[in-house]
């Protein structure tokens, strides 16, 4: 596969999905035969991004290929897929409902059965940190767990997945937990699932659900 250009391709993706603007939010993505990651530039906007402007880094944080500056949350990207072996994509993304909560240094728990089979439980809020810091990446690192996704304390939400697109998935289903979720506290207390149905679902869809499973 062409990471680069597959790179670029997701840029869009994620632009025109609204899941983020202008220049913020991030993408990187693991080739898992070299151990290599691929991450979109610093401040340049997804519609003029071309291949050659995509940065290759290694597990240590050296450059291997690309003349741009990385984005500034490499250390981040790279932190959570030496963490996880089992993540080779994540999408970094500044949605609105999602960031309300975020906003509010609040947790967003399982209220909806897709967030039950997908997000792996309690979305935790990552305590601040500025943003490109070592602290925000141990922060973040700290609050995915071993979950697929996690909010930036006033500034986003983090999504990882095996590959870009459950990536992308756990994006749309974190966003549209975070918009019923806010609804729901408008008008009453919103029922958790419970663990048990929690562990249940989270299997059911990882290991039965679809065709050849």
């Amino acid at each position: 596969m062409d990471y680069k250009k597959y790179l670029v391709e997701c840029g869009k993706r994620m632009i025109n999905s609204g899941l983020t603007v202008e220049t913020w939010g991030n993408i990187s993505v693991r080739d898992p035969k070299t151990g290599l990651i691929y991450l979109t530039p610093s401040g340049m906007q997804y519609d003029i991004i071309e291949p050659e402007d995509i940065v290759v880094m290694d597990e240590e944080l050296h450059t291997v290929e690309g003349k741009r500056k990385p984005t500034i949350e490499y250390g981040m990207h790279i932190g959570i897929m030496n963490k996880r072996r089992d993540v080779n994509a994540i999408i970094h993304t500044h949605p609105i409902d999602s960031q309300v909560f975020a906003c509010l240094h609040k947790d967003i728990p399982p209220v909806i059965d897709e967030a039950a089979q997908l997000l792996g439980g309690i979305v935790k809020c990552a305590e601040y940190a500025l943003p490109g810091t070592d602290e925000l990446a141990d922060n973040v690192i700290e609050a995915l767990g071993d979950g697929a996704a996690c909010l930036m304390a006033n500034h986003g939400a983090v999504c990882a997945g095996k590959d870009m697109d459950t990536a992308f998935r756990v994006c749309t289903v974190l966003e549209m937990t975070a918009k019923i979720y806010h609804k729901a506290l408008l008008i009453g207390e919103p029922r958790e699932i419970d663990e048990d149905k929690i562990l249940f679902m989270k299997d059911f869809a990882a290991n039965h659900y679809g065709q050849g499973k």
